[in-house]
């Protein structure tokens, strides 16, 4: 035996007239049904139509006797199609009434959005502001041991945890070579295919080499490396380090005395603070590869002279400015790995919250702070190129 969908029959149109319309709910009002989409579409387009003061209107009547079967679903339906109060004429079956009853006891009027006031505003303001403060002081806490860590690296070289700095080194450093190497290609080839397009309108094809050359060397390049370390090297920091709060190893650290600042957060910044410099060279070697081969495909530039011109273009200063950058980005990626693996909770939830935190808070503050520094040095090497 087919189901029957669902539906609501008028037999007297025309709400208009003083005559009683009379609606006829037929079907089966079930989840089953109701979930069906063709029949939750047709049902919804006939409800809409209904008067919004349906419950109200005493010229109409409602009918539910012809119904083939009523769950809790329906009747919370036909309920809510009645704004939560009954209609002045209906027909039920005992069952059905006992039903919308239940459902009528147990519907509750969603409350009224709260008045946001200036009391409310303020302590809003107030747990906002605790929070950053929060933050700020587990931030100053987290850079204070580290320079307390320094210190004692110094005094005792032999015991500190260069395996792990050697090993950070590697993971950082050496498995990003391929993907910063590849990226940083096809940007320097994507940069002089535009920038070629622009300066042949001028017949200055030549100053290709100035505008990629200190575009890649001085910002470009580390920036692009620092973002591919940012999501790639920083969401591990902070994963490894929140896995090991899950699975309870920072608790036995501390219970057996290992300081985790100077075994986990210090590698982990000295390891970035080498590897970040050098990634940066070899991703705007890599992009000038790229830039040289696109200016000899476009412009005809030879790859002898795109290297001489690009020797007399670029100042060496900004070379050392890339590199110095690099090195800051590096420390503050670290940092933010660290901090936010630290502040992870013991449960998988907080683990993935930290984690996204982390890769958007360095990838952030890498673009906000290579804008105070382009704004600092924006004469440093350039009068001199």
């Amino acid at each position: 035996m087919a189901l029957s969908p669902p539906r609501i029959s008028i037999d007297n149109p025309s709400l208009a007239t003083p005559v009683t319309a009379r609606v006829r709910v037929l079907g089966q009002w079930t989840a089953h049904q109701l979930a069906t989409s063709r029949h939750w579409k047709a049902l919804s387009a006939t409800l809409k139509k209904l008067p919004t003061a349906l419950p109200s209107t005493p010229a109409m009547e409602w009918d539910l006797r012809e119904l083939e079967a009523l769950d809790h679903t329906g009747a919370q339906l036909l309920w809510n199609t009645w704004q939560r109060q009954w209609p002045t004429t209906v027909h039920l079956l005992p069952n059905q009434r006992l039903l919308l009853e239940r459902v009528a006891q147990f519907s509750t009027t969603p409350p009224p959005p709260p008045r946001v006031g200036m009391h409310q505003r303020f302590l809003r303001l107030g747990a906002w502001v605790m929070t950053r403060h929060d933050h700020v002081m587990s931030a100053l806490h987290l850079i204070g041991q580290l320079l307390l860590d320094v210190i004692r690296l110094i005094k005792k070289p032999h015991h500190g945890p260069w395996r792990d700095v050697s090993g950070n080194l590697y993971h950082i450093g050496a498995t990003a070579l391929p993907i910063t190497a590849m990226v940083g290609f096809l940007i320097g080839v994507v940069l002089a295919y535009l920038m070629g397009q622009q300066l042949r309108q001028f017949g200055a094809d030549t100053f290709i080499v100035n505008l990629l050359g200190i575009a890649l060397i001085r910002e470009l390049g580390p920036v692009l490396a620092a973002i591919l370390l940012a999501g790639r090297s920083g969401s591990a920091i902070t994963a490894q380090i929140g896995v090991m709060r899950v699975t309870e190893e920072l608790d036995a650290m501390q219970v057996m005395g290992i300081p985790k600042g100077f075994r986990l957060v210090l590698p982990r910044v000295l390891a970035m603070l080498v590897a970040t410099p050098l990634i940066a060279v070899w991703t705007t070697i890599a992009a000038l590869a790229g830039g040289m081969v696109a200016s000899d495909m476009v412009m005809g530039l030879s790859p002898s002279y795109f290297v001489t011109a690009l020797a007399r273009a670029v100042n060496i200063w900004n070379l050392w400015l890339g590199v110095a950058k690099s090195a800051v980005f590096g420390v503050l990626i670290a940092l933010i790995g660290c901090y936010y693996g630290l502040r992870i909770q013991p449960n998988t939830q907080s683990l993935g919250e930290g984690t996204t935190a982390s890769v958007v808070t360095s990838i952030t503050m890498v673009i906000l702070v290579d804008a105070l520094f382009a704004v600092i040095f924006k004469d440093f090497g350039i009068r001199g190129a």
